[in-house]
Order: C-alpha cells, then sequence, then structure tokens
C-alpha cells in the first residue's frame, strides 16, 4: 500500500464523452487525454467483485471508497482506501471486491 498525493481535478486535458461500461455498468470510466500524450481514466466501481486484465502497467490511485485488490499470482488480497495508491503489472491482472458504497479511482496507464 502506498499514500498517493491524489489531485483533485486535471487542467488542460481531452474528456472523451463515451463511457467505458463494464460489467452492466457497474464499473464506468471516462478517458481523459494529456497534452503530453498519456491517458488517465476517472472511474466508479459499485459493490460487486470484478476482474480485469491489463496490458500496460497501471497506477490506480483511490479518491473515495474502499475495495479489496488481489493481484494475479497473488496469495492474499490487500485492502485500499481514499488517498492510497496500488500498481498493476503490464500483461497480468486483478481482482478488486467492493463490499459497500462506491470507490472512486483514477487509472494512470504507464510505460
Amino acid at each position: 500500500m502506498r499514500m498517493a498525493t491524489i489531485p483533485n481535478e486535471f487542467s488542460g486535458v481531452t474528456a472523451l464523452t463515451k463511457a467505458n461500461v463494464y460489467f452492466e455498468g457497474k464499473v464506468v470510466s471516462h478517458t481523459l487525454l494529456f497534452p503530453d500524450g498519456s491517458k488517465k481514466t476517472l472511474g466508479l466501481i459499485y459493490p460487486g467483485q470484478y476482474h480485469f486484465g491489463t496490458d500496460k502497467a497501471e497506477r490506480m490511485e483511490l479518491t473515495s471508497g474502499q475495495c479489496a485488490i488481489k493481484l494475479d499470482g497473488a496469495g492474499t488480497s490487500a485492502t485500499y482506501c481514499a488517498g492510497q495508491a496500488f500498481d498493476v503489472p503490464a500483461k497480468s491482472g486483478f481482482d478488486i471486491e467492493v463490499k459497500s458504497g462506491i470507490c472512486e479511482y483514477i487509472c494512470s496507464y504507464l510505460g
């Protein structure tokens, strides 16, 4: 677990209006494109258990709520809450569980 300095806003970005909708609307995000070519998504995760695969490495920063994360190949899960972040290696995946409320996040695509 790492404590993150999570931004409250992003200036000078392009926000794509088409939502990324997963698991019948229980996970929804919007893409932000930055002038330097980098990309992030801002999203919401409703209660449930989900699995995501990764192509590129990702950093997930939680802005609200709480979730349990189990990285592919890990023996146990870890709990994260608002203000914390975790990294997911490229070409892998993770299980995420939100038990109650809504978990909000910023996903940064690394490399």
